[in-house]
């Protein structure tokens, strides 16, 4: 069979997803543009032989509409023989790209595709696409999902800071420490002056008193329509418990990210060294009113499908959307907490909707080989009820 390897996984920095952040003035497509960009001169790649540029957006309209992919592309001054495709799986789209290029390439229809996301968040807002999953009778926000999750498992507000808190350590550290410096292209204006070139959403200074002081901040949407939905479901529960705050959920940030796959003909065409391969993806439906327990099963199924157990894999990173999801995963996998998100996740780092899935295996990827380890499993949650996981080994 025809193996899919990673070849780069570059990302922009995470910007702050609002007015004053550092990435608000730059369009989605121009983040994108200096991506393709810094791949294609970091690889002297001919981009008239790329096969494919698969994009995950999760809010594709406005500035993100109409292909993004496809206008990306063009505004690159990439060859016009390279087509592009935007694709929607709400968090999961990222990894969802990066899946589908795997797919090109295994079935050896396609040799070299770039596949990955973006989101600018400031610039368009989550949900102002509207649709119809919005006006489903048991619709609730995912924030009261995650306090739904939070109460069935018995997650208590001092242990959702708690994991928080060390997102943010591990992040702050991972930043101070270079960890991010090997994937991410900084961001300038036209005239070559850096915007941003780091992140920029971690907190280094916060601490569990900060972070207790927050309100819950889906208890007043909770109280006045959507916890009555939630116990409908849930009927064994007498109320649900708030405990998720702006400080234990995931940031709103501006980002993109590509990665970059190919088959070993694309590597001896194009002189490229394999840095990981892609062993097995899965995508899963789940419950959509909790919403947020599909990492589990789409991990077993990505797992069953590599032929390994939990115990085999070295390095998880699970999208923290919420704090209580990451810890629903560890619990039911047996997971410990000492190979999940080693270096911060979405609490600290912010969750750039479409791009988030295709950073993750970036990440994973570069601390896959800062550690000399083998396998790594990414996994995110999806709205309306989904789940998304894919194994990587490092080659």
């Amino acid at each position: 069979m025809t193996e899919a390897f990673v070849f780069d996984a570059i990302r922009t920095p995470r910007g702050r997803g609002r007015n004053d952040g550092g990435l608000h003035g730059v369009k989605p497509v121009e983040l994108l543009v200096q991506l393709l960009k810094a791949l294609q001169q970091q690889h002297d790649l001919d981009a008239s032989r790329v096969d494919d540029v698969v994009l995950g957006c999760v809010t594709p309209i406005g500035e993100q509409g109409a292909c993004i992919a496809r206008s990306a592309v063009l505004q690159a001054g990439w060859s016009w023989e390279a087509p592009g495709v935007q694709l929607n799986r709400f968090c999961g789209s990222g990894l969802e790209a990066v899946s589908i290029a795997a797919q090109k390439v295994r079935s050896g229809w396609e040799n070299l595709v770039v596949a990955g996301g973006v989101e600018s968040m400031s610039r368009v807002p989550l949900g102002s696409d509207g649709g119809e999953l919005y006006e489903s009778p048991d619709f609730i926000p995912q924030g009261v999902s995650a306090d739904l999750l939070a109460t069935l498992c018995g997650f208590d507000r001092p242990s959702l800071d708690r994991f928080a808190l060390g997102s943010h350590n591990k992040a702050a550290a991972a930043r101070r420490e270079g960890r991010f410096s090997r994937s991410i292209v900084p961001m300038r204006d036209a005239a070559g002056r850096v915007i941003l070139g780091e992140d920029e959403h971690i907190r280094e200074a916060t601490h569990l008193g900060a972070l207790a002081s927050l309100k819950p901040a889906f208890e007043q949407a909770g109280i006045a329509r959507y916890d009555a939905i939630a116990l409908r479901r849930y009927p064994e529960l007498r109320h649900i418990e708030h405990v998720h705050t702006a400080g234990n959920s995931s940031g709103i940030v501006d980002g993109a990210a590509l990665v970059l796959i190919g088959n070993e003909r694309a590597a001896k065409e194009h002189g490229l060294v394999p840095r990981a391969r892609i062993v097995s993806a899965a995508v899963c439906g789940s419950e959509p009113t909790i919403m947020l327990t599909g990492p589990v099963p789409a991990t077993r199924k990505a797992l069953a499908r590599a032929g390994l157990e939990p115990s085999e894999i070295d390095l998880f990173e699970v999208n923290e959307a919420f704090a209580a999801v990451p810890l629903h995963f560890m619990r039911e996998l047996g997971v410990p907490s000492d190979k999940v998100n080693v270096n911060g996740g979405a609490i600290a780092l912010g969750h750039p909707l479409g791009a988030t899935g295709a950073m993750l295996a970036g990440t994973l990827i570069d601390e896959l080989e800062r550690r000399q380890l083998r396998y790594g499993l990414a996994t995110l949650c999806i709205g309306g009820g989904m789940g998304i996981a894919a194994v990587f080994e490092r080659v």
